[in-house]
C-alpha cells in the first residue's frame, strides 16, 4: 500500500463499453412456456404456493409483487470449448421461473442459445457442475485418470435435475428442504436447513446417482481431535472453490467467516462416525461452538416447549404447523416424513419408523424427555437400529477441516455475512481469498499459500480496503473495487494498481455531504412492500445473499445505502452501483438507473516479445518489487489514449530503463525510439517545434532513426545497389557521458535483469519466427553489457549480430560505490550461456556444463537441451520429445519453428523411428515421427471401451440384389468386405448362407409312382417333408457359429429373428406341403427346441461391444406365446456374449417365476456364462433353487422341471470354474450317482442329469489334477473310477441321506451302482479334473480294456469317451498322425480287425466280431477327436491330413458290405466325430475339403440319418466359418471344458431328446470362441485391404523358434505361441508388434475388429492393384536411373504423395520456363532435392534443403549482416561428422540416407572457399586487429563475424588468458588451443596470425 501516498492521477482505460443484458432473457420471452407464465402471474395458482409453506394467496401475491427482476438470476463462465483450445466468449446459464436457458456468444454478442431446460416447478438456481464419475475397478487397470461428467443442475425445491453434456438426465429426488446449493467441482454440494436440532446441516452429492450424504467436520478444539457431522444450524456456507479446495463458512451467532478444506472421508474417520457414541453424549457436545450457546440458541428459535426436536418423525399427524419447523413444512404433508419412507428400505416400518434420523448416527434418546410415543422403547430403538439392516446408515463421503478463523474484532456489527467471495491472484501469482462485507463496505484480503510439502494452505493476516464492490478480474490477475465515492480502482493483490477510467461515462464528482457513510441497518428492519412474509422466511431469505448470483439480491438494496440521499450523485443519473460476472478480463457495471455496461479491462501486454520479458522478470525478481514493476508498467501501458502495438516495445524499454535509472531522454537511441509506432520516420517527435518549413535537422533525424539503419542493413538496399550515406556524428553522442540514478526500483537488480534478458535472448533464437524480437531485444543488451563492463558479452553479441551493434557506442558510467549495491546473483556467469554454442559441443562430443533454465520461459531451451543428440538413444529421443513439457508435448508445428540446425539432429531421430518404430508407443509419439497408421490404431485403443467406435471395417452399404431377396435368412449383417478378402477366390461364402438358411421353404422332391394313389402320394410327400424338417430344425445352431458376433443392434428396434421355416415346395408346380394337415402323425412340441436354437443363433450376431441396456432385452420380448422358446434361445445368447449381466434382477426374477421351461433354461445358463468363473453370490443363489441337492434338507420340495435342473447344474459348473470349492464339489460328486427316488422323481433321464453333474464337477475342479486342495477325504479321483467301471454302491453321506432310504419302486438297480448313467459323466470328470496334467497313473484307468471278456462289459461308445479323456490327460503326447491314432486300440482288436473293404466275413467262435468293430471304430473317434481338441484352431496340415484320412475312410465304410457288422449308426456318429474334429482344427479358416465333405452330407437325408447327425454336421460346418472367419478356437482349460459340453459326442435321436445330453449346451462353443482375425486397414483409404506380415513362433519342446509369412488378412495363431508379428515391408512402412512384453496390446487390436492400420509407402500400389509389385513408379525410376532421372518429371510426384503443397512446390519451382538463362541451375537443384525428398519420404526435409543453399549463396554474395544462418549451417555440418551419426551409418549404410550425400560436401566446401578468399583479400587485416584487441573497420565486420563463429575462434580475452603470447611454433599453438576447443582447420587459418609470420599455411 506504499504507493497509496503518492496517489497520482494515474488513470487506466477501459476498453470496449457495451450495453449489457443477459441473453437469456430475450429467449426466454420467444420460449414457448413464456405465455402460460403470464397467465399464472395473473391468477393466484395454488401450486405456485412457495417454498415457504405459507397460504397459497399470499404465495401467489408474492409472486406478483416481487419486481420482476426479481425472478431472473443469471450467472456467467469463460467459454469451454470441446477441444481445448482457447475460446475466447462466455456462456450464460439465464433463469426464469421454471426456465433455464443456457447460450454461448462471442465477444461481439453474436450469441447463440445452446439448450433450454423447462421444469415442473420454479427454479430455486442452475449450476454448472462436473462430476467425476467412479471407474470401474476392471478399467482402473488401464488408465487412472478420472472422467470428469460436465453437466447442468438444476435445483427446485423438491428435487435435483441434473443434465450432462453426453445426454444423460438424472433426477435426484430431496429428502428435505434445500435453501442453496454451491457449486463445486466434481460434486454438488447442498445446504440445508431442516429445522431439526440435532440432524445434519450440510450435505453433499458426489454424483447424482449416488445418495446425499452428509458432510463430517474435523476440528482440533484443544488438541483433541474429535469427527463429527456438521450439525451447527448457524453455519452458513458462503463460498465454495475447487482449486484449492476450501469451503468458507460464516457463523450467524458469532459473526465470523471461517474456511474449511475439503477433501473426501478417509475410511478410518466414516468408522468413526458410524460407531454409537455415548448414550449421555448431546450432538451439541460435538458442535464447533460450546454446548451452552448452542443450547441458548435452539431456545431462541422460539420452540414451543412441547416440540420435540423428533416431531416429524413421530406420527403422520405433525402437520399442525408447529413453529418449530417453518420452513419443512410444503406441498407434500410432510417432506420430513417423505424423507422418513424414502429413506428406510423396508415399508413394513411404516410412518413410525425413525429411519430418517437413524442414518445419522446422533443417538439423542437422553435429550428429550417427552418423547412421543412410539412402537419400541426408546433405549431399543437407538441401540437396536444399526443391527436392522433396512436403516443401514449413510456413510458420509466428504470431510472438512479447520483451516482458519478471522480475528473477533471489538466491535462487529450483527450482520457482517460476506456477500460476495472471491480468490484473486496478484500479478506475482500470490493468491488472496477476497471477501466483502457488504455492511461494513469493505473487502477483506487474506493472502495463502500452500505449504511447501503441498499438504495444506496457510493464511496470512487480513487487509482491509475499503469497497462498496468488487470483483475478480482473472485474465489479467487483478481485481476490481467500486469504491464508496464511485469510483472504480484496479488492485494487484493488496496492491493499488489505478483508477479506471471508462470512456462514455461521467467520472463522479467527489462533493459527499456525508463523506463517513453510517453502518447500514441490518437487512431485517427494512420494510418494503416486497418483504411482508421475512418473519417465515427465517434462514432463507439471508442465504439468498450466500447465493454465487447475486441478483437474487433484494431489490432494497439501494435503499440501505445510506449515502445514496446524501450524495449529489442523483443529479449526474448515473453512476456505477454493482459489479457482476466478471469472466476473464469483462467484467458487468450495474448503473443505477437499472441498465448494465460491460467493460473489458485491457490486457497487460499484448506483443509476444513484451510478454515474454515480464514473465522473465516476474520469476526474477522478489515479489513486493515485482509487483511494484508490473503495476507502473501497467500504467504506463494503459494510460487513456495509449500505445498502439508496434510501439508496444519502445514503450516498455523506455519504462525499464527509467526505472533501472536510466535518463532515456538523453540516451540517444531511446530517445529516437518514436511512440507512435509509424513505421516511417517522417512524423517528429512530440517535442519537435511545428514548423512549415524544412531544416537540416530533419535530415540529420532521418539519417540517425532507426528506420535509415534498418532500412541500410535491408537485402533490398543490397539488391538495389543503394550506397551507404555517411551521417555525420550528431552533436551530443559523445559529448557528455551519462550517469545511473541509483535510487531507482530496479537499479540494484540490473545484473539479474540482465541475465534473464539474455536468456529470453537466447530461447528467441529457437523460434525462427521472433527474428524482430531478437534485433530488438539486442540493442537493449548491448548497451547494459557495455555498462556493466561485460566484455565477453559485448563480443557475443557483436559476433551474432555486426550490423546492429556497431552503431551504438554511448555509455553509461555507474559509479564504482554503487556497482557494490547491485546483487549479482549466484546464476551469473561470466561467459554468455549459448544454445547454439551448447548443442555444438555436443554433437561434437565435448563435455558440456548445464544450461541455465528459468521455467516458464526458456521451455524451448530445455526441450532442445533434453533431446540433445549427445544423450540417449534415438528412440528415447522421440519419447522425451512428446512426453514433455507438461502435456502439451513437442509437436511438429513447433519444429517447424526450430532453426534448421537445431531441428535436423531432431528430424532424424525421428525419421530413424518412422522406420523402426515400436507398437505401444502412445499416440503423440507416432504424430510425431508421421506414422498415422500408428497414431491411428493408438487413438483407437486409448478410447474407453463404452465409447469404442465399434472395431468393424466400414463395410460397403449397398446391399446387392441377392441379398435383398434373401432379407430374412439372419445372415446379412456379416462383413462382406474382409470376408471377400480371405476368400477372394470363391463363393464359398454363399455356399455357406445357402446350405445354413432355414428360413424359406424346403424342396420336397418325390416322383408319384403310378401304382400310388393320390392320397398315398401327399402321405409320402409329408413323410419325405417330415425328414426334411429333421435337417432344417439342425441349422439353426451351425448358423450361430457362421454369424457369430456380427452384428451391432440398433437400440430402438428389435433384434430381427429369421422364421424358421417348416413347410415344404413340391415340384412341379410349386404346390406348398404342410405338416399339419394332419395326414401324417407330426411328434407334439417338434420345433420347440428348434426354435430354442434360431433364437440363440439369432442372439449371439450381437457382438459383445454392443451398447445394451436392460430396456432393450425387456423390449425384446415378443408378444405372441409362440416364440417364448425363441426368446428363451435370444436370452442364453445375450448371456453368452456377457450382455445378460445388464439385465435388472427384478427382471430374471420376473422371468423365473413365469414358470415357462425354456425360459428358466436359457436364462439360467445365460447368467451362468455371463458371470463365468466369479463364484457370485447372488447367481449361486438362485442356481441353488433349482437344485434339489443344494438346498437344506429340510427345505419344501420346489417341483423343478428335470431339464431346469440339468441347467442349473452346469450352471453351477460355469459360476464356479476352475475355483475347486469344496462344498460345490462334494455335492456335485454326489449328485453323478444320485439314486432314483421312491416317487418316481429322478427316474427319466437320469443319464443327462448325471453328465452334467459329472461335467460340472469337472469345471469346478478344472485342470488342478492331484492338487485338489483340502479335498483329499472326499476320495474324488477314487469315487469318480468306481461310477466308471461300477461295483457296490457306497452310503451317501451327507445331508440328503434321509431321502435316498427308501429305493424307488419303479428302477430295480439294488444296490450296485448303474454304470450306464454314471459313466460318461465320471469319465468327463476324470479328463476335466486331469486336463493336460500328463498324469499317467490316471490315464491308465481308462484304457481300453484289452480282453475280450472286458471289452463285453463296456458299452462301445464309452470307449470313445475313455480314448478322448485319457489323450486329453496326456496332452503332451497326442502327435497328429495315424501311427499315433492307432497306438490307443488295443491289441487284441488290432490283430483281429477286419479291412475296411473285406467283402465276406470271417467267422470266429471266441471272438464277437461285432464287439471287436464297433469297439474299433469308437476307439478311433475318440482318439481323432482328442486330436481336434489339441490342435483346435491351429489350422495344423499334419492333423489336418490325419483326420482327413480317417474321414474318407469311414465314408467308404459305410457303402461297404460289412457296414452291417459294425452298425450304421455307429459308422455314423463316427463320421460325425471325425467330421467335428476336422473342423475344430480348421475352424474358422473356411477350408474347401472340410466344405466339401459337409456339404456331402448335408444333402444325405434319408435312412439312418436323425436329426442329430445333421446337428453335428453342420457345427462343423459353422465351426468351419466361426465368425465369418474373424474367430478361431482356443485351448485354453477353459475353452476345452467347453467345447466338451458342447460336442459331447451322443448326439440326439429327435428333436425333443434330450436324455443324454441337454440340447443347450450345444451353444457353450462361444466360450471356446475367440478373435484372431488380423485385418490390415490402409489408414489413408480406411479400407480393408492385403499386407505381409511375418509371424515368429516361440520355440517349444516339438520346434525350434520358426517365422513363417502370412498374407493378412489371416487368422493368427494363438497368441501365447508367438514371438513377434511383423508388417513386412516393401510396401507399406514396417511396424513391430513384439509379443514378448505382453500380448495385451495384440489382444485389444482383435478384439476390437483386429483392425492393424497400415500405411503404403511413397510410390506403391497395394497388392489387389498390383499383385507382383512390378508397377511401383520407383521399380520404373531406377531401371532407366540416367543422366534425366534429375530432371523428374513434376506430373510423376502425384504418385509418391498427395500432398498439396509439394504439388505446388513443383509446378512453381521445378517447371521450366522458356528463357531460363541462370536459373536454371536453380531448377534443377530444386528438382532433385524434390526428387530426394519424395522418394526417400521425408518431404519435411525441402526446406532445410533450400534454406542451406540459400544461406551458402548469401555467404557467397557476401550479405550475411547477422550470423543467424551459419551457425545453423555449423550445427549441420557438426551434426552429420558426429560420432553417433558416423556409427550409425557404419552399422547399417543402405538404410534411407537423411540428407543426399553429395548435398553437405559441396555445400561445405563453398563455404571454406569464400571464407579463405576473404582472408587472403584482406581479411587477415582485420582479424589481426581483432585478435590484439583494436577495433576493425567498419565495411569487414560482417564477414569477421562470419570467420569468427564458423571457425570458432576464441575472444581475445581468451585468447590473453591461454597464454598465447610467445609461443614459437605450430605444435605448441595446437598443446595450447586444445584447451579452447579450437579445431585443427581454424587453427591452421590462425597460426600465421598468432606466431607473426605473414605467410598463410592453407592457400
Amino acid at each position: 500500500m506504499s504507493d497509496h501516498c503518492d496517489e497520482r492521477a494515474t488513470m487506466i482505460a477501459a476498453g470496449d463499453l457495451q450495453e449489457f443484458a443477459p441473453r437469456g432473457r430475450e429467449q426466454s420471452r420467444r420460449h414457448p412456456s413464456a405465455l402460460s407464465l403470464q397467465l399464472r402471474r395473473l391468477q393466484p395458482a395454488p401450486e405456485l404456493c412457495s417454498s415457504d409453506g405459507a397460504a397459497g394467496l399470499v404465495g401467489s401475491l408474492r409472486e406478483v409483487t416481487i419486481h420482476d427482476r426479481h425472478r431472473e438470476s443469471w450467472q456467467l463462465r469463460k467459454g469451454i470449448s470441446d477441444v481445448g483450445e482457447e475460446v475466447d466468449y462466455d456462456e450464460e446459464l439465464y433463469v426464469a421461473s421454471n426456465v433455464v436457458i443456457w447460450s454461448k456468444g462471442s465477444r461481439s454478442q453474436a450469441s447463440a442459445v445452446y439448450k433450454a431446460f423447462t421444469v415442473d416447478s420454479p427454479v430455486l438456481q442452475a449450476l454448472w457442475c462436473d462430476f467425476i464419475i467412479p471407474q470401474e475397478k476392471v478399467e482402473k487397470a488401464d488408465g487412472d485418470e478420472e472422467t470428469v461428467e460436465k453437466c447442468i443442475c438444476i435445483l427446485q425445491n423438491s428435487c435435483i435435475n441434473v443434465h450432462s453434456m453426453e445426454g444423460k438426465d438424472y433426477i435426484a429426488a430431496l429428502p428435505f428442504q434445500v435453501t442453496s446449493a454451491t457449486l463445486f467441482e466434481h460434486f454438488a454440494s447442498h445446504l440445508c436447513f431442516p429445522a431439526l436440532e440435532p440432524l445434519p446441516t450440510m450435505f453433499s452429492m458426489l454424483h447424482p446417482l449416488d445418495e446425499i450424504a452428509p458432510l463430517v467436520c474435523k476440528s482440533g478444539v484443544f488438541g483433541s481431535c474429535r469427527v463429527q457431522y456438521v450439525a451447527d444450524p448457524t453455519l452458513r456456507i458462503v463460498f465454495l472453490s475447487a482449486e484449492p479446495s476450501i469451503v468458507m463458512t460464516y457463523d450467524t451467532v458469532q459473526s465470523l467467516h471461517t474456511v474449511w478444506a475439503l477433501r473426501r472421508v478417509k475410511p478410518e474417520e466414516q468408522s468413526l462416525v458410524l460407531k454409537f457414541p455415548d448414550q449421555g453424549g448431546t450432538p451439541q457436545h460435538m458442535a464447533t461452538s460450546s454446548s451452552l450457546t448452542a443450547h441458548l440458541r435452539s431456545l431462541s428459535k422460539g420452540d414451543s416447549p412441547g416440540g420435540s426436536p423428533f416431531q416429524n418423525y413421530s406420527s403422520i399427524h405433525s402437520q399442525s404447523r408447529s413453529s418449530s419447523s417453518p420452513n419443512l413444512q410444503s406441498r407434500s404433508p410432510t417432506i420430513s416424513n417423505m424423507a422418513a419412507l424414502s429413506r428406510s428400505h423396508s415399508p413394513a416400518l411404516g410412518v413410525h419408523s425413525f429411519s430418517g434420523v437413524h442414518r445419522f448416527n446422533f443417538s439423542s434418546s437422553a435429550q428429550s424427555p417427552r418423547r412421543p410415543s412410539v412402537t419400541h422403547s426408546p433405549n431399543s430403538i437407538a441401540n437396536d437400529s444399526f443391527l436392522v439392516p433396512e436403516t443401514e446408515p449413510i456413510v458420509p463421503e466428504l470431510c472438512i477441516d479447520h483451516l482458519w478463523t478471522e480475528t473477533v474484532p471489538s466491535m462487529r456489527s450483527k450482520n457482517s455475512q460476506a456477500s460476495k467471495v472471491f480468490i484473486s491472484t496478484d500479478l506475482c501469482g500470490q493468491k488472496f481469498l477476497c471477501f466483502l462485507v457488504e455492511s461494513q463496505l469493505q473487502l477483506r484480503c487474506v493472502k495463502f499459500q500452500e505449504s511447501n510439502d503441498k499438504s495444506q494452505l496457510i493464511f496470512g493476516s487480513v487487509t482491509n480496503i475499503p469497497a462498496k464492490d468488487a470483483a475478480p478480474v482473472e485474465g489479467i490477475d487483478t481485481l476490481l473495487v467500486l469504491e464508496g465515492s464511485g469510483n472504480l480502482v484496479l488492485y494487484s493483490g493488496v496492491v493499488r494498481v489505478g483508477k479506471v477510467f471508462i470512456p462514455g461515462l461521467p467520472a463522479p464528482s467527489l462533493t459527499m455531504s456525508n463523506p463517513m457513510p453510517r453502518p447500514s441497518t441490518p437487512l431485517d428492519s427494512v420494510s418494503t412492500p416486497s418483504k411482508p412474509l421475512n418473519k417465515h422466511l427465517g434462514p432463507l431469505e439471508e442465504s439468498v445473499l450466500l447465493s454465487p448470483v447475486p441478483e437474487l439480491r433484494d431489490s432494497s438494496k439501494i435503499h440501505d445505502s445510506p449515502y445514496v440521499e446524501d450524495c449529489t450523485f442523483q443529479q449526474l443519473g448515473t453512476f456505477i452501483q454493482a459489479l457482476r460476472d466478471p469472466v476473464h478480463n469483462r467484467v458487468t457495471l450495474e448503473l443505477s438507473n437499472n441498465t448494465m455496461v460491460r467493460i473489458s479491462i485491457p490486457e497487460i501486454a499484448t506483443s509476444e516479445l513484451v510478454k515474454r520479458c515480464l514473465q522473465g522478470l516476474k520469476a526474477i525478481l522478489p515479489k513486493e518489487t515485482a509487483v511494484q514493476m508490473l503495476v507502473k508498467w501497467y500504467n504506463a501501458y494503459n494510460a487513456p489514449g495509449g500505445p498502439s502495438y508496434h510501439s508496444e516495445w519502445n514503450l516498455f524499454v523506455t519504462c525499464l530503463m527509467n526505472m533501472m535509472g536510466y535518463n532515456t531522454e538523453r540516451l540517444c537511441w531511446t530517445r529516437n525510439l518514436d511512440f507512435e509506432g509509424s513505421l516511417s520516420p517522417v512524423i517528429a517527435p512530440k517535442k519537435a517545434r511545428p514548423s512549415e518549413t524544412g531544416s537540416d535537422e530533419d535530415w540529420e533525424y532521418l539519417l540517425s532513426s532507426d528506420y535509415h539503419r534498418n532500412f541500410e542493413s535491408h537485402p533490398i538496399a543490397k539488391a538495389l545497389r543503394l550506397d551507404p550515406l555517411e551521417v555525420s556524428a550528431s552533436r551530443d553522442d559523445f559529448s557528455q557521458s551519462l550517469s545511473l540514478d541509483s535510487s531507482t526500483l530496479l537499479f540494484s537488480h540490473i545484473p539479474a535483469i540482465f541475465f534473464v534478458l539474455h536468456l529470453i535472448y537466447e530461447e528467441l533464437k529457437l523460434n525462427s519466427l521472433m527474428g524482430e524480437g531478437l534485433r530488438s531485444l539486442v540493442v537493449l543488451l548491448v548497451q547494459l553489457a557495455r555498462d556493466l563492463k561485460l566484455e565477453a558479452y559485448m563480443d557475443y553479441y557483436y559476433r551474432d549480430y555486426p550490423a546492429l551493434v556497431k552503431t551504438s557506442r554511448q555509455t553509461c558510467i555507474i559509479d564504482q560505490v554503487q556497482t557494490g549495491f547491485m546483487l549479482h546473483p549466484s546464476f551469473f556467469s561470466a561467459e554468455p550461456p549459448s544454445i547454439f554454442q551448447w548443442l555444438s559441443s555436443c554433437l561434437k562430443g565435448e563435455g558440456v556444463q548445464p544450461y541455465p533454465y528459468l521455467p516458464g520461459i526458456c521451455e524451448r531451451s530445455k526441450l532442445v537441451v533434453l533431446v540433445s543428440p549427445g544423450g540417449q538413444g534415438i528412440q528415447g529421443m522421440c519419447l522425451v520429445l512428446s512426453a514433455l513439457p507438461c502435456g502439451q508435448g513437442f509437436t511438429l508445428r513447433d519444429l517447424e519453428s526450430l532453426p534448421f540446425g537445431v531441428a535436423l539432429p531432431i528430424r532424424d531421430a525421428i525419421y530413424q523411428c518412422r522406420e523402426q518404430p515400436s507398437s505401444d508407443w502412445p499416440e503423440a509419439v507416432c504424430l510425431l515421427i508421421g506414422r498415422q497408421d500408428l497414431s491411428k490404431q493408438a487413438w483407437e485403443g486409448s478410447l474407453q471401451k463404452g465409447k469404442s467406435s465399434v472395431g468393424t471395417v466400414p463395410s460397403s452399404d449397398i446391399p446387392s440384389a441377392a441379398e435383398s431377396e434373401e432379407d430374412e435368412d439372419g445372415m446379412n449383417d456379416m462383413n462382406e468386405e474382409v470376408m471377400s478378402l480371405i476368400w477372394s477366390e470363391d463363393l464359398r461364402v454363399q455356399e455357406v448362407r445357402r446350405l445354413l438358411q432355414s428360413a424359406r421353404p424346403v424342396r420336397v422332391n418325390v416322383v408319384q409312382m403310378p401304382e400310388a394313389s393320390d392320397h398315398e402320394y401327399i402321405e409320402e410327400k409329408e413323410n419325405r417333408l417330415l425328414q426334411l424338417c429333421q435337417r432344417t430344425m439342425a441349422l439353426p445352431v451351425g448358423r450361430g457359429m457362421f454369424t457369430l458376433f456380427s452384428y451391432h443392434p440398433v437400440p430402438t428396434e428389435q433384434l430381427p429373428i429369421p422364421k424358421l421355416n417348416l413347410t415344404g415346395r413340391a415340384p412341379p408346380r410349386n404346390t406348398t406341403v404342410d405338416l399339419n394337415s394332419g395326414n401324417i402323425d407330426v411328434p407334439p412340441n417338434m420345433a420347440c427346441w428348434a426354435s430354442f436354437h434360431n433364437g440363440v443363433a439369432a442372439g449371439l450376431k450381437i457382438a459383445p461391444a454392443s451398447q445394451i441396456d436392460s430396456a432393450w432385452i425387456v423390449y425384446n420380448k415378443p408378444k405372441i406365446a409362440e416364440l417364448a422358446n425363441e426368446y428363451a434361445g435370444f436370452l442364453m445368447a445375450l448371456g453368452l456374449n456377457g450382455h445378460l449381466t445388464k439385465l435388472a434382477t427384478l427382471n430374471i426374477h420376473d422371468y423365473l417365476t413365469k414358470g415357462h421351461e425354456m425360459t428358466s433354461i436359457g436364462l439360467l445358463l445365460g447368467v451362468s456364462a455371463a458371470k463365468l468363473g466369479t463364484m457370485d453370490m447372488s447367481i449361486t443363489r438362485l442356481l441353488s433353487i433349482h437344485i434339489p441337492a443344494l438346498l437344506p434338507p429340510t427345505s419344501t420340495e420346489l417341483d423343478v422341471p428335470h431339464n431346469v435342473q440339468v441347467a442349473a447344474v452346469v450352471g453351477i459348473g460355469l459360476v464356479y470354474q476352475g475355483t475347486a470349492h469344496r462344498h460345490t464339489a462334494e455335492v456335485l460328486l454326489a449328485e453323478i450317482g444320485r439314486p432314483p427316488g421312491p416317487e418316481m422323481e429322478y427316474c427319466t433321464d437320469r443319464e443327462s442329469y448325471s453328465l452334467a453333474s459329472g461335467l460340472a464337477l469337472g469345471m469346478v475342479c478344472l485342470g488342478h489334477g492331484s492338487n485338489l486342495i483340502g479335498m483329499s477325504d472326499l476320495n474324488v479321483p477314487e469315487q469318480l473310477y468306481q461310477y466308471m467301471v461300477g461295483g457296490h454302491r457306497r452310503f451317501q453321506a451327507g445331508m440328503h441321506r434321509e431321502k435316498h432310504k427308501s429305493p424307488s419302486y419303479q428302477i430295480k438297480e439294488g444296490d450296485t451302482i448303474n454304470v450306464d448313467v454314471t459313466c460318461p459323466g465320471a469319465t468327463l470328470a476324470l479328463a476335466m479334473i486331469y486336463l493336460k496334467t500328463n498324469n499317467r497313473s490316471i490315464a491308465d484307468w481308462l484304457k481300453a480294456p484289452d480282453t475280450m471278456y472286458l471289452l463285453d462289459f463296456v458299452k462301445p461308445e464309452f470307449l470313445l469317451l475313455r480314448t478322448l479323456a485319457r489323450c486329453l490327460i496326456l496332452w503332451d503326447d497326442i502327435l497328429p498322425n495315424s501311427k499315433w491314432v492307432n497306438s490307443n486300440v488295443p491289441q487284441i482288436i488290432r490283430e483281429n480287425i477286419i479291412s475296411l473293404h473285406a467283402t465276406e466275413l470271417p467267422s470266429s467262435e471266441d471272438l464277437s466280431l461285432e464287439t471287436l468293430a464297433q469297439a474299433h471304430v469308437y476307439i478311433i473317434a475318440g482318439a481323432c477327436l482328442s486330436l481336434g481338441f489339441r490342435f483346435a484352431g491351429s489350422e495344423n496340415l499334419a492333423a489336418f491330413q490325419c483326420l482327413y484320412k480317417y474321414a474318407t475312410d469311414f465314408l467308404k465304410c459305410l457303402s461297404a458290405p460289412t457296414a452291417s457288422i459294425t452298425g450304421l449308426y455307429n459308422l455314423e456318429t463316427c463320421l460325425s466325430v471325425l467330421l467335428l474334429a476336422l473342423a475344430m482344427v480348421m475352424a474358422g479358416s473356411g477350408n474347401l475339403k472340410v466344405l466339401q465333405l459337409c456339404r456331402f452330407m448335408h444333402k444325405k437325408t434319408g435312412g439312418e440319418m436323425n436329426y442329430g447327425f445333421h446337428l453335428a454336421h453342420h457345427m462343423a460346418l459353422g465351426l468351419l466359418f466361426l465368425g465369418g472367419g474373424r474367430y478361431s478356437l482356443s485351448t485354453s482349460n477353459s475353452s476345452i471344458a467347453a467345447l466338451l459340453c458342447a460336442l459331447y459326442p451322443h448326439f440326439p435321436v429327435h428333436s425333443t431328446d434330450n436324455r443324454y445330453h441337454l440340447q443347450a449346451l450345444r451353444h457353450l462353443y462361444v466360450l471356446a470362441a475367440e478373435p484372431r482375425l488380423l485385418t490390415p486397414v490402409d489408414v489413408d483409404t480406411n479400407s480393408p485391404c492385403y499386407a505381409l506380415i511375418e509371424v515368429t513362433y516361440k520355440g517349444t519342446q516339438w520346434y525350434g523358434e520358426a517365422t513363417e509369412e502370412l498374407m493378412a488378412p489371416t487368422l493368427l495363431p494363438e497368441l501365447h505361441l508367438l514371438k513377434q508379428i511383423r508388417v513386412k515391408g516393401p510396401r507399406y512402412w514396417e511396424l513391430l508388434i513384439d509379443l514378448s512384453k505382453g500380448t495385451t496390446h495384440l489382444q485389444s487390436i482383435l478384439s476390437k475388429g483386429g483392425i492393424l492400420y497400415v500405411k503404403l509407402r511413397a510410390g506403391q500400389l497395394s497388392y489387389k492393384e498390383d499383385p507382383m509389385g512390378w508397377r511401383s513408379l520407383l521399380a520404373q525410376t531406377v531401371t532407366h536411373r540416367s543422366s534425366e532421372a534429375r530432371a523428374f518429371k513434376p506430373e510423376a510426384i502425384s504418385a509418391f504423395t498427395s500432398d498439396p503443397a509439394l504439388f505446388s512446390f513443383a509446378d512453381y519451382f521445378c517447371k521450366p520456363t522458356m528463357d531460363m538463362g541462370q536459373k536454371q541451375e536453380i531448377l534443377d537443384l530444386f528438382s532433385s532435392i524434390l526428387y530426394e525428398c519424395v522418394t526417400q519420404e521425408n518431404p519435411e526435409m525441402l526446406p532445410t534443403y533450400i534454406a542451406i543453399d540459400q544461406a551458402v549463396r548469401r555467404l557467397e554474395r557476401r550479405e550475411m549482416s547477422e550470423t543467424f544462418e551459419l551457425w545453423q549451417m555449423k550445427l549441420v555440418l557438426e551434426f552429420f561428422s558426429s560420432r553417433s551419426h558416423q556409427e550409425r551409418m557404419s552399422r547399417n549404410p543402405t538404410r534411407g540416407l537423411f540428407m543426399n550425400s553429395e548435398f553437405l560436401p559441396v555445400m561445405k566446401c563453398t563455404i571454406d572457399n569464400t571464407l579463405d578468399q576473404w582472408l587472403q583479400a584482406g581479411g587477415d587485416v582485420s582479424l589481426h586487429s581483432y585478435l590484439s584487441g583494436q577495433a576493425p573497420e567498419e565495411s569487414q565486420l560482417s564477414m569477421l563475424a562470419c570467420f569468427l563463429i564458423y571457425h570458432s575462434v576464441p575472444t581475445p580475452g581468451q585468447l590473453a588468458a591461454g597464454g598465447l603470447e610467445g609461443s614459437r611454433n605450430f605444435s605448441e599453438l595446437l598443446l595450447k588451443l586444445r584447451r579452447l576447443h579450437v579445431p585443427v582447420r581454424a587453427l591452421l587459418r590462425l597460426a600465421p596470425l598468432l606466431l607473426g609470420n605473414p605467410q598463410a599455411m592453407v592457400l
